[in-house]
């Protein structure tokens, strides 16, 4: 990595695209390896409500987010190993690469950088990437479901540990972070992998990301949404969404089509970035 080729965010207006464009290049290999293995995936989140509301990238937005039931990602990060283009990108999950702390995958462009805030410390390569979200089951009855839930939160804390120790603002969060990133990743991540396991071989009408930071309402999602997928274009593409997209951007956003105030179109925090590096 040229360090010269090194800037310092925010990213500017130009570079957002510049951004953007090249998760387009991940979005297009993504779709590619799924469609060629029969795996069925969904734009969720911003990537979804873009697709509707401005037919492509929310102007502001800096990311882009796959979702996909379980079985369908550990189908995907299988066939990443053999076919997933490496000469440009490369996979990154808990299972895949050594350090990394977070519950669900990215697919990231090489001779690229992009770090987040409070980052810059851990063990792993960072370039520009897409998130790819596993989806779990969530149980039926309210209590279970709260438990599980409380359950998630306990996971993510210690996974989010290794970074909320440097970075929270207040002193004691700082301390118990400090104590949460002492459990060994290793068993962290095998405990993950059993919870998922066992959650998933009972039915539910309702599915989650465990390991997302966002509240527990918009963490969860019908699972036919995510079983029932259309073509929809995205800037010149056609990805895979919800055929019920309506029902879905409703309950992640409510009323969908109104924009947000200017104050809130915001990308997110990003310390340093360099753009494809022509080595």
């Amino acid at each position: 990595m040229k360090l010269d080729h090194i800037k310092k965010g925010p990213l500017t207006s130009e570079d957002l695209r510049a951004v953007q464009l090249i998760q387009m290049e991940m979005l297009v290999e993504v779709d590619r390896i799924c469609r060629l293995h029969d795996i069925n995936y969904a734009m969720i989140g911003g990537t979804m409500l873009g697709a509707i509301r401005h037919k492509g990238y929310i102007p502001w937005d800096d990311d882009a987010d796959i979702g996909l039931l379980r079985e369908e990602y550990e189908k995907f990060r299988q066939v990443c190993e053999t076919d997933l283009d490496h000469s440009r990108f490369y996979f990154q999950d808990m299972r895949a690469t050594p350090g990394y702390r977070w519950g669900y995958g990215k697919i990231r462009r090489k001779n690229t950088y992009f770090l987040r805030e409070g980052q810059a410390h851990m063990p792993y390569e960072s370039g520009i990437f897409i998130d790819i979200f596993p989806f779990d089951n969530v149980p039926d009855g309210k209590i279970a479901e709260k438990l599980h839930n409380l359950h998630c939160t306990v996971i993510r804390k210690i996974l989010w540990s290794e970074v909320g120790k440097k970075t929270d603002r207040n002193p004691v969060m700082r301390g118990v972070y400090s104590l949460l990133s002492k459990i060994p990743l290793q068993v962290v991540s095998n405990h993950l992998q059993h919870f998922t396991n066992r959650g998933n071989r009972k039915k539910s009408k309702r599915v989650r990301t465990i390991t997302f930071p966002a509240p527990d309402k918009y963490s969860e999602g019908m699972k036919e949404w995510f079983e029932q997928t259309v073509e929809y274009s995205f800037e010149n593409l056609k990805l895979l969404g919800h055929r019920d997209y309506n029902a879905y951007l409703k309950h992640k956003f409510g009323d969908y089509m109104q924009l947000p105030p200017e104050s809130k179109r915001k990308s997110h925090p990003v310390s340093y970035y360099m753009l494809l590096d022509k080595l």
